[in-house]
């Protein structure tokens, strides 16, 4: 035993040694920017206030100062964000909230996170693959398949990191992702880390797709195409039965980012092949968060077999993270059970959005292209209009959060309305009455 471990410490120094003179001198091909023991890295790299990230931050805030706003980002809510919430001890009509369906804060469903972590603890303590799976996550799973009438569906504990891990650990050098230029970050993240080639089309705009597929298709080995199924921004929606035409047609995968949608689009809530009346089997990639309808956190994919376990057994955002914990899923669990049950939840949030949009436009704002489903934007033309118009209303009651250059086009700054079932026409007259006068006063 001594002998074998003199041997291989004689190999390691060997190795070493030959490292250390395979390694060129600095400025010789090795260092391209040398730097010369005794010279002194400038200040700036070594302090986090000179980051341009956090310069950024300080001349936005500098901004806002100047124009007597305070920051619209990180009010902290008291209670549960639905229709209305609390913020520093005073009730607002809230617009700022994902909870189209009411689910957060339904007694039903807290009662289901509560039973959950008495049962299971408030940790699955380990990833999942190695000790960490608890009956409810299959559970979870299966009712995602079932309700997207799907062979499988893996949950990931973020609804960011599904995109990313997804799109990072399927695709490669060789491959191609081609997405909706308003896809969200996590998928442009994904596509980073995965190294492909990464083109955006203009938004919804299928015949740009169309000739770019024709151009790049047999340049690489697999193409994907993402595609969101409710705009966050915009509130529109793809076409979905042409997109299923193109992937087809030029032999490529395509992948639906539903975390605005499911819950949100189609008579039972069951997100954008419900709406068009296409069968999901039809779309390669399903993805969808948690946190919005279904009143949890994290992302799932739903899929073929294949794909899902290719996912679960590999995918390195799933592979090495600690499982959801089981009171984190049961209330998702709880909601999409609800969901299909209630569906008068999701009619009465078609409802009061299709009434916000049509009273906004009548009153002469720009909606964009929304459809009016759950996200209605308010475009005003300027960062600094959207900011003062947003502090102007939360000082009158209505919590609606500003979104700025660089998130969307100077020109396109606005004020973005999330509404849930549970507002009333009453609310959003108060509401559109409000701005109306602010912007007829500004």
């Amino acid at each position: 035993m001594n002998d074998r471990h003199a041997d291989l410490k004689q190999q390691l120094l060997a190795q070493a040694r030959g490292r250390r003179r395979a390694t060129p001198p600095a400025g010789e091909g090795g260092d391209p920017h040398p730097v010369a023991s005794d010279s002194r890295v400038p200040e700036r790299f070594t302090r986090f206030d000179a980051h341009p990230g956090y310069q950024q931050i300080a001349m936005m805030r500098e901004g806002a100062r100047r124009l007597g706003l305070t920051d619209p980002f990180f009010k902290v809510h008291e209670g549960t964000a639905g229709a209305t919430t609390r913020i520093d001890g005073r009730d607002y009509i809230n617009y700022a909230s994902y909870n189209y369906l009411g689910f957060s804060g339904d007694p039903r469903v807290n009662r289901a996170a509560c039973e959950a972590a008495d049962h299971y603890g408030t940790s699955v303590s380990a990833s999942r693959v190695v000790s960490g799976e608890r009956p409810i996550h299959a559970q979870l799973e299966a009712a995602i398949a079932r309700a997207y009438g799907l062979e499988d569906a893996v949950a990931f504990v973020s609804g960011h990191a599904t995109n990313v891990s997804t799109l990072g650990y399927l695709l490669g050098p060789r491959d191609l992702v081609l997405h909706d230029e308003y896809i969200h970050n996590s998928s442009l993240i994904g596509a980073q880390l995965a190294g492909a080639r990464r083109i955006a089309f203009p938004h919804n705009d299928l015949d740009a797709l169309d000739a770019l597929l024709s151009r790049q298709r047999g340049q690489f080995e697999r193409v994907l195409v993402v595609i969101e199924g409710l705009y966050s921004m915009d509130g529109d929606v793809p076409d979905l039965p042409r997109f299923i035409e193109l992937k087809r047609r030029h032999q490529a995968w395509l992948m639906v980012d539903e975390a605005h949608s499911f819950g949100v689009l189609g008579d039972h809530g069951l997100g954008l092949s419900e709406h068009f009346g296409v069968p999901a089997g039809d779309v390669d990639i399903w993805m969808g968060t948690l946190s919005k309808s279904l009143a949890g956190c994290g992302g799932y994919i739903a899929g073929c077999r294949e794909l899902v376990e290719t996912l679960r057994y590999l995918a390195p955002g799933f592979l090495y993270s600690v499982g959801m914990p089981a009171q984190v899923a049961a209330p998702s669990l709880k909601a999409l059970e609800l969901m299909q049950q209630e569906t008068q939840r999701v009619a009465a949030l078609h409802v009061i959005s299709r009434y916000f949009l049509e009273q906004a436009r009548t009153i002469g704002l720009d909606t964009g292209h929304s459809i009016g489903a759950a996200v209605v934007p308010v475009i005003v033309g300027s960062s600094a209009r959207a900011a003062g118009l947003s502090h102007q209303l939360f000082e009158r009651g209505f919590n609606v959060q500003p979104i700025l250059h660089p998130a969307v086009p100077e020109k396109s700054a606005r004020l973005r309305f999330f509404l849930s079932c549970e507002h009333s026409r009453e609310q959003i007259d108060v509401t559109l009455g409000a701005l109306s006068d602010l912007l007829h006063d500004g």
